[in-house]
């Protein structure tokens, strides 16, 4: 069966107060899940986005198979017979007959590894059903212990799941509760969670964005889903790791990265979508976000790259480097605390929304339409890199701009088209954003030292080799390549 829920966080000083919320005015007691999630030694299970437990509810013991990820995910439970020993031995031939049991059983076979126990869950949890006008929903929320090992992760967050109705009614309460209590939306399930903790690891590995590959004859309404959807996805998997306060530099990045493609998505179908509800004022929060997160990225940048660069430069020079000298305050809201924000929870749960009900577009051919906006963005961005020598700092940002739309829009409708003309204009293109990625970073590091050296030998030293690092890009960037790209779309 379906199970369609989101889960949210709740932070120790709302504890208690979302615990009384969720108990309402006759609370039911609280009920202790304990359960052990298997997987092979070769975390086969996790790599395929399955999760299998025993899980003791009562007396009785249940083994549940789960398979998906986001908002929608596919879920077969079995309960096992009484006097089963404590825990029992997961079957995965409980299973067969489902889609995700057959799945399973498919890859164990394939892989050859024996199921092993790998952590383990300890949980007391308090529900409560809530009708709404779109339908009803449980609450759950959840208190308690993930273990592996000597290790522990404390578990507090609030799950909200569809019972009967549109998935809507999950959307609404969601909305009341993180308005109420300020949660934050989490993708990361117990059993992701559990799986870094036995690995000893802190920080699920960033992704880049699902591949869209629509058929050739796709529709403008098949387009905008599948562009949404790997959109969206990509955002709420690393605002939900960002959130956490621990995280790496690329996850903020893979973040800006799924926002920008949100707004590219949207801009795409902007003729399409104008009377989508909320769409402006998603785009314009989503705007708000990305620049927001743009601080961060660009430090990132300036001790990353162009700070090894600055190492080593300085190294050869002979001079002493002292990392305080070269460090650049950046006045700006931390990652984590801005994606917690009220108002950009809002926007996850708003893009969601539309994922769960989204309006019907007119049912008209995919492959013009793009045509005819590949044909004008190219146009846009091919006759600003024709004048690229011309163009100062402001100029060469709207030029990558213009350069990182055009490929994302390429790849939102590259199945449409022959593969091999599509890759062949793609490569200059990347080639030229990629250049012209290093040669901005480079001049938002120079503008910040200029700003910062305050006199400083070492920050001093820096601008010199950053203007001339900078003149050296400016001869690298090549735009005639992509100026001449042959295109490969056609109308009809």
């Amino acid at each position: 069966m379906q199970e369609i829920e989101l889960k949210f966080q709740v932070t120790p000083a709302r504890r208690a107060a979302v615990d009384a919320a969720v108990a309402g005015r006759e609370p039911a007691p609280r009920t202790r899940l304990q359960a052990v999630y298997f997987d092979t030694p070769s975390r086969a299970l996790a790599s395929a986005g399955l999760a299998l437990r025993l899980r003791k509810e009562g007396r009785r013991w249940v083994q549940t198979l789960k398979g998906g990820a986001g908002m929608v995910r596919f879920e077969h439970n079995v309960e096992l017979p009484r006097g089963e020993p404590a825990p029992p031995v997961a079957d995965p031939r409980s299973h067969a007959g489902t889609d995700v049991g057959d799945q399973l059983i498919a890859l164990l076979e394939r892989r050859g590894e024996p199921l092993v126990a790998l952590y383990r869950t300890d949980i007391l949890r308090r529900t409560r059903q809530l009708r709404t006008r779109h339908g009803t929903v449980e609450l759950a929320f959840d208190h308690g212990v993930i273990v592996a090992g000597e290790r522990r992760l404390p578990v507090c967050e609030l799950e909200i799941e569809s019972v009967s109705g549109s998935p809507l009614a999950v959307i609404a309460t969601a909305r009341s509760w993180v308005a109420r209590h300020g949660l934050w939306l989490d993708t990361r399930s117990k059993a992701e969670r559990g799986d870094l903790l036995a690995r000893g690891e802190t920080v699920a590995a960033w992704r880049k964005p699902e591949p869209v590959d629509l058929p050739s004859g796709s529709t403008v309404a098949q387009g905008i889903d599948a562009a949404l959807r790997t959109c969206v996805q990509q955002v709420l998997v690393h605002a939900s790791q960002v959130a956490t306060g621990v995280h790496d530099a690329e996850h903020v990045h893979q973040l800006r990265i799924g926002l920008r493609r949100l707004r590219t998505a949207l801009r795409f179908y902007d003729e399409v979508l104008a009377d989508w509800p909320a769409v402006a004022e998603v785009t314009a929060e989503a705007t708000r976000v990305f620049r927001a997160l743009g601080a961060s990225r660009d430090q990132a940048a300036i001790g990353g790259p162009v700070r090894a660069e600055l190492d080593h430069a300085l190294r050869s020079s002979g001079l002493d480097f002292r990392a305080p000298a070269l460090a650049v305050p950046v006045d700006a809201t931390p990652p984590d605390t801005l994606v917690r924000q009220p108002a950009t929870q809002r926007l996850l749960l708003d893009l969601l929304a539309w994922q769960c009900a989204p309006p019907a577009p007119a049912d008209e051919p995919l492959r013009p339409f793009a045509a005819d906006r590949l044909r004008r963005w190219h146009r846009k961005a091919a006759s600003l890199a024709a004048r690229f020598a011309s163009l100062d700092d402001t100029g060469r940002h709207t030029l990558r701009k213009r350069v990182k739309r055009l490929r994302y829009a390429v790849e939102f409708s590259r199945g449409l088209f022959p593969k091999g003309r599509v890759r062949r204009y793609l490569k200059p293109l990347r080639a030229l954003q990629e250049r012209l990625g290093v040669l901005m970073d480079v001049t938002v590091a120079l503008d910040q030292y200029r700003e910062g050296s305050d006199g400083d030998p070492h920050a001093l030293f820096a601008v010199g080799w950053l203007a001339s690092r900078k003149e050296g890009l400016l001869g690298e960037v090549e735009p005639a390549a992509f100026v001449g790209a042959k295109r490969f779309w056609k109308k009809g």
